[in-house]
């Protein structure tokens, strides 16, 4: 991957207002912005043949646990693409690691746990996370890629929510039922409830630290949730999720996302984001009135299109701009993340779509 210089390590930023008047911070605040900003879920990934050379000498594991690769890939990514917002290049996963995790990524398979917590008891044997030197490496990353960065470029920190780590602890790896988590959820409520407690004050201290280290944003991904009711989702669920964005919504914008199920939306939004994430299962017009207008909303095209020509990629990229109606507050990007078999041109021809779509001047 073209590699930008690398910058060395500092002090977090301390004049914030620096990216205040950045697109994306603007869309955040919803305040009225020139044109709609634009960022990618997975926006660096095996679309990229930069990325791929990258893979092809280091591990998955290998590349997040290395501040200043994972930086270089992500800055070279944002220049090629010319988004407006980069996001940390990291993973979901690693947080679980110090509280005893025994996690590996293994090829052609992905994530993998190892000591998966299946019984009741088993939950104690997920520590609390009270210290995050063993996570040293992702604020590392914040730090280089910050630095690296563009001013007019916010920085998007990250990490799993509470219910989408609890059933990676459960399942032991990905799954397409969750029977391991719905089971565990149904048959042993209390010790569910201590183990959503533990994911969520953990997620909670490493959003604010990642603030803390110099990022601007952060966003929760419940990228598993979609597989529960709205009433699962309200007695399991919400108030896990609540508490691991509390702390960090009060220092900084918030962008929930879920994916699977838009019924969820109403609750979602009750538990918090000053953004809220849409998937492409509903019309961003539709999602947006559920979600209320006194929110954010981030995306929400289809990922599949961009495998389409490039025609049908400019004419379902109008159909969400047309569908936010210039309302201030809409953060354009994909229903979930880019797929691997995405052309690249497709994907600059999306943003470019994005971005020739200028509001008009006040009064104008």
């Amino acid at each position: 991957m073209p590699t930008p210089a690398t910058p060395t390590p500092h002090a977090p930023v301390q004049a914030a207002d620096r990216y205040s008047q950045s697109l994306m911070m603007r869309a955040c605040r919803r305040e009225p912005v020139e044109r709609t900003p634009i960022w990618l879920m997975r926006q660096a990934g095996r679309y990229l043949p930069e990325y791929r050379r990258v893979r092809e000498k280091v591990g998955f594991m290998e590349l997040c646990k290395n501040p200043q690769l994972a930086a270089e890939v992500m800055l070279a990514t944002v220049h090629r693409l010319g988004v407006d917002a980069a996001i940390i290049f990291s993973d979901l996963l690693p947080i679980l690691e110090p509280m005893g995790m025994d996690l590996e990524f293994t090829v052609g398979e992905g994530p993998v746990i190892h000591n998966p917590l299946r019984a009741a008891t088993d939950v104690n044997r997920l520590h609390e996370l009270d210290r995050l030197d063993r996570l040293d490496f992702v604020m590392d990353c914040v730090r280089v890629t910050r630095a690296g960065l563009d001013d007019a470029i916010p920085l998007i920190g990250f990490a799993g929510a509470p219910f989408t780590l609890a059933s990676y602890c459960i399942e032991g790896g990905t799954s397409r039922a969750w029977l391991h988590t719905k089971s565990f959820m149904y048959q042993h409520e209390s010790a569910w409830h201590d183990l959503m407690d533990r994911l969520a004050r953990a997620v909670s201290r490493y959003l604010v630290a990642q603030l803390a280290a110099g990022a601007q944003i952060v966003q929760l991904f419940d990228s598993w949730v979609g597989c529960l009711s709205p009433e699962d989702y309200r007695r399991y669920v919400l108030p896990h999720s609540r508490t691991a964005m509390a702390e960090a919504a009060t220092r900084a914008p918030v962008i929930h996302f879920a994916t699977g199920n838009p019924t969820l939306l109403p609750l979602l939004t009750l538990a918090g984001g000053s953004v809220i994430g849409i998937d492409w299962r509903i019309d961003l017009a539709n999602a947006w009135q559920v979600v209320g207008y006194d929110r954010a909303v981030q995306g929400n095209l289809d990922p599949a299109v961009l495998l389409a020509d490039r025609d049908t990629v400019r004419r379902c990229t109008h159909h969400v701009l047309a569908q936010a109606a210039g309302r201030p507050g809409h953060i354009f990007n994909l229903g979930h993340g880019v797929l691997p078999q995405t052309p690249v041109e497709n994907v600059l021809e999306l943003i470019a779509t994005v971005k020739a779509n200028a509001f008009p001047a006040p009064g104008s």
